[in-house]
């Protein structure tokens, strides 16, 4: 009997109660399998205890978030677990040894309350920086609590005191003046999305209950979300509201000076963003307007005011070719940063409006194989300086800081935490089934050269990410030096080429995603890099929706595979938790034309008792509420009832990172490598 025949009442759906005791008791029984098979040799010591001292590292670089004069950090080490908020100056952070702030400490915190409290962020209010909207996670999920915190006597400002609090919801809230905030939440219901996020927009009061706050804006069920924010820069304050009906589309809205929501009436599809009369966009796809046709993942520019007044006269600041795709831009002061992706190999140019039109110089690019990135810029209160990231597959990040027209100046050195000494970085392109040309990074030492060895390969292929290169910490670890080789494959589905590479492997076209990364599997073995059974292929997320169809269609190809906080069931994914708001990526299974494809390559419909599958790793968290654990759950149970060889791990908490703090992250990571070294290395496959 095939799997679809078995799962049309879904023996298994008992498993989507997330918390229901007969399915956390077979949670725990799965958990002690794994954990004495994987979690209980001495390799696996060895590599929790030194991931996590590379994350409990006191000298890594505590990466700051600009406000003003000020520099926010949030940090987590060996003495703190779950984290203390902090901040500083910049010619303090400047030093070799920082004076820090503490503000919040999530642990003290915690243990006070009686909750499991993991960090969620802050919005500060600016110029003042007096009070903070801190959001509090209950085991890392995506839903919080939000508090007003009072920054000058370090207290909660309580309901009872006027202070804004919100019960655990998606909620979205930013301020608009030190009295009053944008939100949307949980009022009740009808006020949320399909997806689970907020349906309603409303402005509310100091010293008024919530349910007193005057709503600006309802949405239809099926959007995706609502949200509304105020920037304030001086002379330019302006209210906005964004509308996204789907994932990718997005209605975007100015307040006009009569109380009136205006449609900023670019593409849906596009990118919109404004700074000071500045308006830009990014369309996604071909957009003819004014009499001219700008091209899918081009920047273009124009003055607001003229626009929303009916002027359509835009500057092209940004033309994509072949190789090269707009990865992202940020303003500073007087100035546009602008980041390309020429290959998946970033560079930097700087652009800047005149009188006479716009000028562009060129930025220093980043070493091959590398990464540069754009961080911390204030246009509001640090002018044209900012700050500069780079890093490689195997040199740690160093962070720059620099302004327009200086030469950038080391801030802070990220140590190393592996002996990179030989481990080279290449880029190879692989044939997909359709001839397109796909690229794929190879991180190995340069001993493996024309030696086929165990290869990890890992992937992504959705939502328009870009898989770029940044420095392999646990990988070296635990696998490069080790002799082990590391994959990125970047395949279609992702950013890489632009929004055409991205929609390339949307809805009716995701089998593509699928033939790039199998392609690059039998590249691999092709180029003696690795062999079938050497090869283990590891994503999660859309990834681990990715791996599951590696399972079911390309079980030829790898030695394990690891899954992890996957999507599976294509039938369901748009009923669970957030799986609605992904219908614009995936398609819809309520209709059938879209379930056709859907259905075909489907994981928890698609397994075939006839193929042999590799051993495969499952892992996912209780506390994941984007992804529904019983994803996972469920394909775990119907491959063992399969009699295949799977192992399915899930950490009660940790949200949709499958981890709340350190030892959790270095435990989940020692896991996959032991997983990978027994499968691979060992060829321990029962």
């Amino acid at each position: 009997m095939s799997s679809v025949e078995e799962n049309v009442t879904d023996p298994y759906l008992w498993l989507e109660d997330v918390t229901g005791e007969d399915a956390l008791d077979w949670v725990r029984a799965r958990n002690d399998v794994v954990v004495q098979r994987f979690g209980s040799t001495d390799r696996f010591a060895d590599f929790e205890s030194r991931v996590l001292a590379m994350l409990d590292d006191d000298t890594k670089v505590a990466y700051p978030g600009r406000r003003g004069k000020w520099l926010y950090n949030f940090w987590r080490d060996a003495a703190h677990p779950r984290g203390v908020w902090r901040r500083t100056t910049f010619e303090s952070y400047a030093t070799d040894a920082p004076e820090w702030d503490v503000i919040i400490d999530v642990d003290a915190l915690a243990e006070a309350e009686g909750e499991n409290w993991v960090w969620g962020g802050a919005g500060v209010f600016r110029p003042t920086q007096e009070r903070a909207l801190v959001s509090l996670s209950r085991g890392g999920a995506d839903a919080t609590v939000v508090r007003e915190f009072d920054m000058e006597t370090r207290k909660f400002v309580t309901e009872d005191e006027g202070g804004f609090v919100l019960p655990e919801a998606k909620s979205r809230v930013g301020w608009i003046d030190i009295d009053t905030v944008y939100v949307g939440t949980d009022f009740g219901p009808g006020s949320l999305t399909d997806s689970g996020y907020p349906r309603i927009a409303k402005r509310w009061r100091r010293g008024t209950p919530l349910t007193e706050a005057e709503t600006v804006y309802e949405g239809e069920p099926s959007d995706v979300s609502i949200s509304v924010g105020y920037s304030r820069h001086p002379g330019y304050e302006r209210h906005w509201l964004g509308r996204a009906t789907d994932f990718f589309n997005e209605e975007v809205f100015l307040l006009d000076d009569q109380g009136e929501w205006q449609r900023v009436d670019a593409p849906t599809d596009a990118d919109v963003s404004s700074y000071k009369d500045w308006l830009l966009i990014r369309p996604k796809t071909a957009w003819e307007v004014g009499g001219e046709t700008y091209a899918p993942g081009s920047l273009i520019v124009t003055n607001l005011p003229a626009f929303m007044a009916g002027e359509r006269e835009f500057e092209v600041l940004f033309t994509p070719d072949a190789h090269t795709s707009l990865d992202g831009y940020a303003w500073t002061e007087n100035h546009l940063i602008v980041g390309t992706l020429q290959d998946v190999q970033t560079k930097l140019r700087v652009l800047t409006p005149g009188p006479d039109g716009w000028t562009s110089e060129d930025f220093p690019d980043a070493p091959p194989m590398s990464s540069i990135s754009v961080n911390n810029l204030d246009p509001l209160e640090a002018g044209d300086e900012f700050m500069l990231t780079t890093n490689s597959f195997t040199q740690p990040t160093t962070l720059f800081s620099t302004a327009i027209g200086e030469t950038p100046t080391v801030l802070k050195q990220a140590p190393a935490y592996f002996d990179a000494e030989g481990i080279e970085a290449e880029q190879f392109f692989a044939t997909s089934d359709d001839g397109t040309q796909i690229p794929y990074f190879v991180v190995r030492h340069r001993d493996r050269r024309g030696t086929p060895g165990p290869t990890i390969m890992n992937g992504y292929g959705g939502f328009e990410i870009s898989q770029t290169p940044g420095y392999l910490a646990t990988a070296g670890i635990t696998w490069l030096t080790r002799g082990g080789t590391f994959v990125i494959a970047n395949i279609r589905g992702g950013g890489e080429y632009g929004p055409e590479w991205h929609t390339a492997g949307q809805k009716e076209n995701r089998h593509l995603v699928y033939e790039d990364f199998a392609a690059v599997a039998r590249d691999l073995v092709s180029r003696n890099i690795t062999t079938p059974d050497q090869l283990g292929a590891v994503g999660g997320s859309n990834g681990g929706l990715l791996m599951g169809v590696m399972l079911t269609r390309y079980p030829e190809l790898f030695g394990a595979i690891v899954c992890q906080v996957p999507l599976l069931d294509m039938k369901r994914y748009h009923l669970l938790l957030a799986g609605a708001s992904w219908v614009a990526e995936y398609g819809d299974p309520e209709k059938p034309e879209e379930w056709a494809y859907l259905s075909e390559y489907s994981p928890y419909q698609n397994t075939d008792t006839h193929k042999q599958y590799p051993p495969i790793l499952l892992t996912t968290s209780t506390r994941d509420d984007r992804v529904h654990p019983g994803h996972a759950r469920k394909m775990a149970a119907l491959l063992e009832s399969q009699d295949r060889t799977v192992w399915y791990y899930e950490n009660i908490e940790g949200g949709h990172g499958g981890a709340a703090d350190n030892k959790q992250s270095a435990f989940k990571a020692a896991l996959v490598y032991e997983f990978f070294t027994q499968m691979l290395v060992e060829g321990r496959k029962a």
